[in-house]
């Protein structure tokens, strides 16, 4: 076939072929076109080259430009098939006189055209050749070349067309297209717009698989976008805050471009605008905040009033969304601003290197709390039939955010709320997987109208919980929370949540909120066992409860790093043991037998004897395992030594069984090796109240503590109540 042939054959995209005239045909006439169907048949009786060329020819003359509608389409795939299109787009040898691209430019444009129909679209043979197509957006050429612009635009097609079956998006990314597409955007060669516009739809997609596969090219467009964001002084700043909440890794952000964005934004929000240009960039700053919490702000005095900005926009956003009635509340904005009212209540109650003075948290906190009464004011207005809505599940987040650091101030507005919360957390506690269905879609809301993002805490009641923490303390809330069944649905949370750390579970792969979440409810626990006593003894759950904290508590004690929550049982189920302590399962039997002597594990390693340089004597200290976490340690310590006092005398087994330990004998032998000076106050009371109560209890531990030399240590320490005690036969 001589050039020329092929230069004619190429006009095929101007009859209708191409793959940019291959849009939706106008209506055909009723019935076939007979010249048609008979070059049709030429088309599928060709045995060579020359002959299918000429026959293309033919039906593109019966058919005029853009009047092919999806039948004809189909038909003319059917006479060409895919061996003819594979050919052309593989072949390495043009004919003398032809450009090499030209053979691969009439494949590309019969393959875009066949893409047109979706169901060819998915068609291995055309995901076959998706690594090839993506190659041709960055085959150099000449950029003004007519024929190569229109592959590129067919290859565009394609590609697009893949990418809108149901499983296109992941084969295109194992195909190599993402990096393609980055470097045709980077570029900024023909078609890079129809590059970042494909690239757009496979993040919003599939996010994680996009990155896996080309973080740093990924990485490369973003710092691009986010250069040309902080210098664009025209309306594509506003466009540019759309793309590139999409473009934001689920990794470290770099910190070029944090720089980058952080001053694109100031310059924006700083402006007097409009809500359209207002809102895109609350919605970027949202999800920057989410990302990387305050890091990507400066410090000093422009970070400070950067920062005070966006919470200012944001509580002024909520209030004017929440509180006007008869408008339609802009679901993804409030919910961005929500994130960003959590980055103030974050920044305010930090204590050290805080982005802000203390004037501007004290005007925050007024501002945010003004937004949370708006917050409250929309729950209470919240129906059943709305309770399943990510937009409430956001709210009664940004509420939980809050009453973890705030409960004092609107009191009387939270008190009316709790009902409604309780039974909120309760109807998804009981539909645990809307619940975290409910989570993605308000990170959806929250960070862009097309990415779902990272992923939100999976259920209200760990949003909560904090909050419950604090209000348990207080008379007027803790008999609400009671009265509405709270103490019940939290004993079944934290059997449920406990569940996950039980054998069979990885508990590697946990997230850190599964243990936060119990320890929080052992905090509220605590609680209750000492403002409501009564609740704990007539309570079914709570005998449930207890019977959990004592069959797992062994094995906790036993594992590294979980050291906090080990305390927190053992001090939670110790003091429970006090009320609880003619229940039959704590008379000894095995599990109550195992869950004290892993108390006594826990209470009898925390201190140990060591050496000073240029002294005989060693002095008292904390084992390596505590030392570090003493600090949120040392509270449930103390509580837990003053509890295990207080069970001695109701379990008579009890000080038997700590004699077979020998904790007894151990903790007098590490009194008498270390410097009485080394020993603080609170920590002589806290050690003598277990001896003498274990000393009172039972005549055997008398004996081995005066074996243990128990007087000339008590008189050395001036423990009275022990040195009495060991006097007495």
């Amino acid at each position: 076939m001589s050039c020329c042939d092929l230069a004619a054959a190429g006009q095929l995209g101007k009859a209708g072929i191409m793959a940019s005239d291959c849009e939706p045909a106008l209506n055909q006439a009723e019935g076939r076109n007979p010249t048609l169907e008979r070059y049709l048949g030429a088309l599928r009786e060709a045995k060579n080259d020359s002959e299918q060329f000429a026959a293309l020819l033919l039906v593109t003359k019966a058919v005029k430009a853009g009047d092919i509608d999806a039948k004809t389409r189909r038909r003319i795939f059917d006479a060409v098939g895919f061996t003819f299109p594979n050919r052309l787009l593989t072949t390495k040898e043009a004919p003398d006189g032809c450009p090499d691209h030209v053979l691969r430019a009439l494949g590309v444009a019969l393959l875009a055209c066949f893409c047109s129909d979706p169901e060819l679209a998915a068609h291995p043979q055309v995901l076959n050749k998706i690594p090839i197509l993506s190659t041709f957006l960055t085959a150099r050429g000449d950029p003004d070349d007519a024929a190569r612009r229109s592959m590129i635009d067919d290859t565009y097609q394609c590609l697009t067309a893949v990418a809108g079956t149901p499983r296109g998006p992941r084969h295109l990314i194992a195909g190599g297209t993402v990096s393609a597409l980055c470097q045709a955007y980077l570029g900024h060669g023909y078609g890079f717009d129809q590059a970042l516009a494909l690239l757009v739809g496979l993040l919003a997609a599939a996010e994680t698989q996009c990155w896996k596969e080309g973080e740093p090219d990924l990485l490369a467009v973003l710092r691009g976008l986010s250069e040309d964001f902080q210098k664009a002084e025209d309306a594509s700043k506003f466009e540019l805050c759309q793309l590139l909440p999409l473009f934001l890794p689920p990794t470290t952000v770099p910190s070029e471009c944090l720089r980058d964005l952080q001053a694109g934004l100031a310059r924006i929000l700083g402006s007097k605008l409009s809500s359209w240009q207002r809102n895109p960039a609350l919605k970027l700053a949202a999800r920057l905040a989410h990302a990387c919490g305050s890091d990507w702000i400066p410090a000093g005095n422009s970070g400070s009033k950067f920062l005070a900005l966006l919470v200012n926009l944001a509580c002024v956003e909520v209030r004017l969304a929440l509180e006007e009635t008869g408008t339609e509340v802009k679901e993804d904005v409030v919910t961005a601003c929500y994130a960003l009212m959590e980055l103030g209540i974050q920044e305010c109650t930090r204590c050290e290197q805080s982005l802000l003075k203390e004037p501007q948290k004290v005007q925050l906190v007024s501002v945010m709390k003004e937004a949370i009464g708006s917050v409250i004011h929309y729950l209470q207005q919240v129906g059943p039939e709305k309770q399943k809505e990510p937009f409430v599940f956001a709210s009664v987040r940004i509420l939980g955010a809050w009453l973890a650091e705030e409960t004092s101030s609107l009191r009387k507005e939270v008190c009316q709320l709790l009902p409604f919360l309780v039974r909120y957390a309760k109807t998804l506690y009981e539909e645990a997987e809307e619940a975290n269905d409910l989570s993605q879609q308000v990170a959806t809301l929250a960070i862009s109208p097309t990415t779902p993002g990272p992923t939100w805490p999976g259920d209200a009641l760990r949003l909560l919980l904090p909050g419950w923490c604090h209000l348990t303390v207080e008379d007027g809330p803790r008999e609400i929370l009671i009265k509405e069944g709270a103490p019940s649905l939290l004993c079944k949370y934290f059997l449920q949540q406990w569940e996950l750390t039980s054998p069979g579970h990885d508990t590697s792969v946990l997230p850190d909120s599964v243990e936060i979440s119990l320890q929080t409810c052992c905090h509220i626990f605590l609680n209750l066992v000492v403002t409501a006593p009564g609740l704990i003894k007539r309570d079914a759950c709570f005998t449930s409860l207890m019977n959990t904290l004592m069959a797992s508590l062994p094995a906790l004690v036993q594992q590294q790093g979980r050291l906090l929550l080990a305390a927190n049982v053992a001090t939670l189920g110790l003091l429970m043991a006090r009320l609880l302590s003619t229940s039959p399962a704590l008379q000894g039997t095995p599990a109550s037998r195992g869950f004290f002597a892993a108390a006594i594990l826990f209470l009898s390693q925390s201190h140990v004897a060591r050496a000073t340089p240029g002294s005989d004597q060693a002095v008292l200290a904390l084992s390596p395992d505590y030392e570090g976490i003493w600090a949120d340690l040392q509270e449930l310590w103390f509580l837990g030594m003053q509890a295990f006092t207080g069970c001695v005398p109701l379990l008579p087994w009890l000080a038997p069984a700590a004699l077979r330990s020998r904790w007894p004998q151990e903790l007098l032998q590490l009194l008498g090796s270390v410097s009485p000076n080394s020993v603080k106050p609170e920590m002589v009371a806290a050690y003598q109240g277990v001896l003498v109560e274990l000393a009172r209890a039972n005549r055997l531990c008398r004996e081995a503590m005066r074996l243990q030399a128990g007087e000339e240590t008590a008189s050395h320490y001036h423990m009275a109540a022990l040195e009495q005690c060991l006097a007495e036969p």
